[in-house]
């Protein structure tokens, strides 16, 4: 093609391999464009979880952290999710459980599908509820890591959710079972199956906060621990020993449920020690 003056016309050959040039750069620009991206996103993986915390990114997007089946805790951004016609517009939630299709990058993932099995849209009618749902999602975030086995926290955050949905639980109850098994699933839940003095399993009586665990009549005295009533025990050893999918099978007393909410309070202080905000808002 010859250069020519500013001001002269083209011909109407010399236009149309003009556009064609121009059409054939965008085309390769476009092509390496998607190829710079699909290299940068990786491979599309499918993992089954839990929205635990949702926060808003520029104009339209949003950056949420799943706690996963496969990948433990991840964050990943849902690009266009707060466009009204999005379809990851309800899936980018806080609570919502199913699968999600995910573009694995080099510091977070990408999220371009979801499968919904459960919103838990009960929760956003009850303002204790959904606090103390809050609580848990929280509590999940804190304790969990990318890339742990983080199943037994999973189903046991999803069963609490139908608990605290269906409404037939006392929420403290339901407080009082996530906190003790989810502690005890992170591997710092009290001894409460054989005596931290002597290691007997028999006559059980008292439970000591400072020492973690469960001592005999004898061992006791010794180590100032509280006296705490036999079906104490029992809910706590049921709580810690019981297949998550039948933990939300019992009922206590009103002075046994007292006495187990009194000693997690103690015990989350002891060895937890870390301060959730959502409790503010629930208390």
């Amino acid at each position: 093609m010859q250069w020519r003056k500013p001001g002269t016309n083209f011909g109407r050959r010399e236009k149309l391999r003009i556009i064609w040039h121009t059409g054939m750069w965008l085309q390769s620009a476009v092509r390496d464009r998607k190829k710079k991206r699909a290299e940068e996103m990786g491979q599309a993986v499918i993992v089954t979880g839990m929205v635990l915390t949702a926060m808003p990114v520029g104009d339209y997007d949003r950056r949420i952290t799943i706690l996963t089946k496969e990948r433990g805790r991840i964050s990943a951004f849902a690009r266009g999710a707060r466009r009204p016609q999005s379809q990851l517009l309800a899936a980018a939630n806080p609570f919502t459980f199913g699968e999600f299709e995910l573009y694995e990058g080099k510091s977070s993932y990408t999220i371009t599908k979801a499968s919904v099995k459960n919103y838990f849209r009960e929760l956003a009618a009850d303002l204790d509820a959904a606090s103390m749902g809050f609580y848990f999602l929280e509590f999940a975030e804190y304790y969990c890591q990318e890339n742990n086995d983080e199943r037994e926290m999973l189903k046991l955050l999803y069963q609490s959710m139908r608990a605290l949905a269906s409404g037939k639980f006392d929420r403290a109850l339901v407080r009082a079972v996530f906190e003790l098994r989810a502690i005890a699933i992170g591997g710092e839940g009290p001894a409460v199956f054989s005596c931290m003095g002597c290691g007997k399993k028999e006559k059980l009586i008292a439970f000591s906060v400072k020492r973690g665990g469960m001592f005999c009549e004898d061992c006791g005295k010794e180590a100032s621990a509280r006296r705490i009533l036999d079906s104490t025990r029992y809910a706590m050893q049921f709580i810690i020993a019981t297949p998550v999918e039948r933990l939300y099978t019992f009922s206590l007393s009103a002075e046994v449920l007292l006495e187990l909410t009194d000693i997690l309070r103690e015990y989350m202080l002891c060895y937890v020690r870390h301060e959730f905000k959502s409790l503010h808002i629930f208390s």
